[in-house]
């Protein structure tokens, strides 16, 4: 393998495909690896908020072919079905996503998402003995209340997607997990290996043989009955497929997705919502603008053309991998997030997500191929 020949990305791009909205910092579950800082404490998104995000959104989404409104962290259904209503009103021609953890739909919520046209993503970790680090405050497993939820999901025939944490990565775990996931009946699955992130400070240095194997594992399951969308998986295959084609420099985007995150008061952070909620002594609070002071899509452009603080040095860090690393054209660079809480800084290379979500998902899959 080696770096494609072009010259890497060129920067941001000034509009994104999606937006991130935080309608409230709070989550009512407690789960250990979780990155939040204020997951305790209920701060809701004012609907002035929704209000000025959708005067940039709108017009996005009227020339695009598809764009996304994503509900996500801490848990979107906790403000209740009418206020996110009001969140979502002001919004015209998007799609709206939602991520949650399903302890709290039953069949009320259903037809809310019904009726708003909502497509719905589930968190959830897989069968009861892999369940125990994501529980309710006060220390029980979730996992009762999210299969009830789920099954209201599947009584109303809404699909789903699911995104599961892998904390473990030891070998059989894999064909245990696909299993899981196609008796649950979600449409496509994603994998999120943990990461240390956040207010998460435990180790997530699993070990290059044990995460190749999970993933070796994970796609002869997965190729053994591929009734799912595996979201990892098969974007190692494709871009497989096309280093073998010849084409693979064609794969990555020119410019980065800006992925504009709004947390619940107006601010804006780019490129990486896990960076919301947090201060540092150098990057101020990681915020390009507020929403309530300019408008949406001047913050996006601002930040595109300036390239100022945190982000400069970020992208001067995806050029250093660009320059040093042979899976850059994969992976197109390691995450801001991921950067800043394993190094301290946005200009360092490779980080232990690389090395678990990238290189060896990329080797795994090879390692597959040539044994099949």
């Amino acid at each position: 393998m080696s770096s494609p020949s072009w010259s890497g990305m060129r920067g941001i791009a000034v509009v994104p495909s999606y937006v991130i909205m935080q309608p409230t910092t709070l989550c009512n579950l407690d789960c250990e690896y979780c990155y939040l800082p204020f997951r305790s404490v209920e701060r809701r998104m004012p609907v002035s908020v929704a209000e000025a995000v959708a005067a940039s959104a709108n017009p996005w989404a009227a020339r695009a072919r598809r764009f996304s409104v994503v509900w996500h962290g801490g848990e979107p259904t906790s403000v209740g079905r009418a206020h996110l209503a009001r969140l979502m009103a002001p919004f015209r021609g998007v799609e709206h996503h939602i991520q949650t953890n399903a302890t709290l739909i039953d069949d009320a919520w259903c037809e809310y998402f019904v009726e708003h046209g909502v497509r719905v993503g589930v968190s959830v970790d897989g069968p009861r003995s892999l369940a125990a680090r994501r529980v309710v405050r006060g220390g029980q497993q979730a996992y009762d209340r999210i299969l009830r939820g789920v099954g209201a999901l599947r009584r109303h025939g809404i699909p789903f997607a699911a995104l599961c944490v892998v904390s473990d990565p030891r070998p059989g775990l894999a064909a245990d997990l696909y299993e899981f996931f196609l008796e649950l009946g979600c449409y496509a699955l994603g994998i999120n290996v943990e990461e240390r992130e956040g207010v998460n400070l435990r180790e997530t240095g699993f070990g290059g043989a044990a995460m190749q194997t999970f993933w070796a594992e994970l796609t002869a399951a997965w190729r053994a009955d591929p009734r799912i969308e595996l979201r990892e998986v098969e974007w190692a295959l494709r871009y497989a497929g096309a280093a073998l084609a010849g084409t693979d420099d064609q794969l990555l985007p020119r410019q980065f997705d800006p992925i504009p995150a709004i947390g619940e008061d107006g601010r804006v952070v780019l490129l990486s919502p896990e960076l919301a909620g947090f201060v540092d002594s150098r990057y101020g609070d990681f915020s390009s603008g507020n929403v309530m002071e300019h408008p949406l899509h001047e913050i996006v452009a601002r930040a595109a053309r300036h390239r100022e603080g945190w982000i400069g040095e970020y992208l001067s860090g995806v050029e250093a991998c660009r320059a040093s690393c042979p899976y850059f054209g994969f992976c197109g660079g390691a995450h801001a997030s991921n950067r800043y809480f394993e190094h301290g800084r946005f200009d360092g290379t490779q980080t232990n997500h690389c090395r678990n979500s990238k290189i060896r998902l990329l080797e795994g899959v090879l390692e597959y191929a040539r044994e099949h």
